[in-house]
């Protein structure tokens, strides 16, 4: 692998793995000067507290990538661009990286007999935020793509579900 190339996906696992995700204009310039990282990290503490007088856990930030094997990567990779508007890892220092809104985020592991997920075989599901439920799902309609009909679930919000190529499930969810 090239120094390059190296230093580009020491900086994108440095983005990815962060807090935040470095604007276009920040990668590249990172990418130039490896010698500093783009943003220091905070200074630790370490005798920081909890309530109950112990070290106070750290915490992840959020989910900083999601990465899956598909039987045709581009083509499916495409079809999330496509559809969704999910922009894939970059494959240069200029290419636009998926920019999350802020917002609430579930993490849930569900029993192994789970129906949830349809597929018993697939074993994980995406949910993604939108902010028009209605619009989305006509949006995915128009192309042709299967979709229940939204349902609503008193004050957590309104879902549907849908599965990519490869069988994938997904929801969608429009909180409250």
């Amino acid at each position: 692998m090239s120094f390059r190339r190296r230093q580009f996906l020491q900086i994108l696992s440095y983005a990815f793995g962060s807090s935040f995700i470095l604007p276009q204009n920040e990668l590249a310039m990172t990418a130039q000067n490896t010698a500093q990282p783009a943003s220091p990290a905070p200074p630790a503490k370490a005798d920081a507290k909890d309530e109950s007088g112990g070290t106070k856990m750290e915490k992840v930030a959020g989910i900083g990538g999601f990465f899956f094997r598909a039987h045709d990567p581009k083509a499916l990779g495409r079809w999330y661009q496509q559809h969704l508007g999910i922009e894939l890892t970059p494959t240069s220092e200029a290419g636009p990286v998926w920019q999350q809104e802020a917002g609430p985020t579930v993490f849930t592991p569900f029993p192994e007999t789970s129906k949830y997920f349809g597929d018993p075989q697939k074993v994980w599901m995406l949910n993604f935020r939108v902010r028009d439920l209605d619009k989305m799902v006509a949006q995915l309609r128009t192309a042709g793509i299967e979709v229940n009909d939204p349902q609503s679930y008193g004050n957590i919000g309104r879902f549907a579900r849908l599965h990519d190529p490869e069988g994938n499930p997904i929801e969608l969810w429009q909180p409250s």
